[in-house]
């Protein structure tokens, strides 16, 4: 097989867990308008429908690092793509809202799973000087599921077909378990365990020799570090990466990009857009965010991971203050809606083309090779604590103090972050993840 063409296979199906993870996410909005015509839902079990998925991330990030540190990516990657096609089989065929819980927790684990080891393997497998742009293919992803699912929804809304809407994840689940047979382990992991030579084969499909050369005398120089995974968790050294990673991963979502997708479709309603109009101005939102994305791939070795944060930081902030100021001091009118409607498609371009894909590049980059599963999975297991904790506690704040104070909420958020980001966060652009690992070692 030709080597570029292979290269491009091993990223293609090292990144396709983020395209199910985003369908996933995606699709039940459009479900659960059908669902509840053959399966009765109260108010409280439709949040539940909606949550467990969340609930169930929180599991799979936390173990699947861990599994993923002793047993290798590949096999943890594999495992993850059956628990998809069994949760994603659960659900089409759900007799009552039980068992869709139920199928919405094992997908969930499949979900921590693949925001715990997806961002790892391909930042793993990546050359230095193309790291950021191979690793931001896991955001695209994603971005690429959400509109995935938002096109399926409209396909089967008008024969009502849920259960097709939920039960078509099993296809790319399949395709990935297929991949996964034919995607090499990740050469660090290799080293982990002695095997330099399978190591270097699989860092010919993307590097050059003198790069392999370099890489493997600086992971082996790692490796002869006695420490065992849970040993670099407890050190000094990796404390403050442990706390960057969880702030920014916890920031992603505080910021309040949920929220206003969530809110989005209210205010196309509110613009004068019916029911379909209002579906196809949703997947506007999701092509806008695989457009960022694309342009995040092609910036991010060039301006820089910590140089993103900030400006997307800035672009975010402004744009939930505009939003804020408008519903402050106008009544809704048909015009002021659609002025709503452009500064929520800024907040998304900002997130899309810095927040979102940036974070998941940055969280495998900080921590040490021999914790750097278990560590990713820990900060992903905060994120998806606070993505949870923003979709239950968002509609109370809505009716507590309204849409205006909730935008002026996450806007300080903002600030706050941007502090966070400008003070700790370091950049990663251009430097080994041997490199990055020697100076936090040095530094203590």
């Amino acid at each position: 097989m030709n080597k570029n063409l292979h290269k491009g296979w091993i990223f293609f199906f090292g990144a396709l867990g983020g395209l199910l993870y985003g369908y996933d996410t995606g699709v039940i909005s459009g479900a659960l308008l059908f669902i509840g015509q053959d399966i009765p839902l109260s108010n409280f079990l439709e949040g539940l429908v909606v949550s467990s998925l969340l609930g169930g991330a929180i599991v799979g990030a936390g173990m699947s690092g861990y599994v993923a540190d002793k047993f290798g990516r590949r096999r943890v990657v594999f495992v993850i793509a059956l628990i998809y096609l069994i949760g994603s089989l659960v659900l089409a065929f759900s007799p009552n809202a039980w068992v869709l819980i139920t199928g919405r927790i094992i997908l969930g684990l499949a979900v921590g799973g693949s925001t715990a080891i997806v961002p790892v393997y391909l930042s793993e497998m990546a050359p230095t000087q193309s790291r950021g742009a191979l690793a931001s293919l896991n955001q695209l992803m994603i971005t690429i599921g959400i509109v995935l699912a938002y096109l399926v929804n409209y396909a089967f809304s008008s024969m009502e077909g849920w259960r097709w809407m939920l039960g078509l994840a099993a296809v790319p689940a399949i395709i990935l378990m297929i991949g996964v047979l034919f995607m090499p382990e990740s050469p660090r992991f290799l080293i982990k365990h002695n095997r330099e030579k399978k190591a270097r084969d699989i860092m010919a499909l993307t590097r050059k020799q003198n790069e392999i050369d370099d890489e493997i005398e600086q992971m082996k120089k790692i490796e002869e570090v006695e420490e065992s995974t849970m040993d670099v968790l407890k050190s000094k050294w990796v404390r403050p990466m442990l706390l960057i990673g969880s702030g920014i991963a916890v920031f992603q979502q505080l910021i309040g990009i949920n929220a206003v997708i969530y809110y989005a479709p209210t205010i196309f309603t509110q613009a004068g857009l019916g029911n379909s109009a209002s579906i196809l101005g949703t997947l506007g939102i999701g092509i806008v965010n695989v457009l960022m994305t694309l342009v995040a791939i092609a910036t991010i070795d060039k301006l820089g991971r910590k140089k993103l944060l900030l400006i997307g930081n800035v672009g975010m902030t402004l744009s939930l203050a505009v939003l804020a100021t408008i519903l402050f001091t106008f009544q809704m009118t048909t015009t002021i809606a659609w002025l709503i409607v452009l500064f929520l498609g800024l907040f998304i371009v900002f997130f899309s083309a810095t927040w979102g894909p940036v974070v998941w590049v940055m969280l495998p980059e900080l921590f040490p090779l021999k914790a750097r599963g278990a560590a990713t999975g820990f900060t992903t297991l905060l994120l998806s604590a606070a993505n949870l904790v923003v979709s239950l506690f968002f509609p109370v704040l809505l009716g507590a103090i309204g849409t205006a104070w909730v935008f002026v909420l996450f806007a300080i958020i903002g600030v706050f972050a941007f502090t966070f980001v400008k003070k700790y966060v370091p950049e990663t652009k251009g430097r080994s993840l041997e490199d990055i690992e020697r100076d936090l070692r040095g530094s203590h």
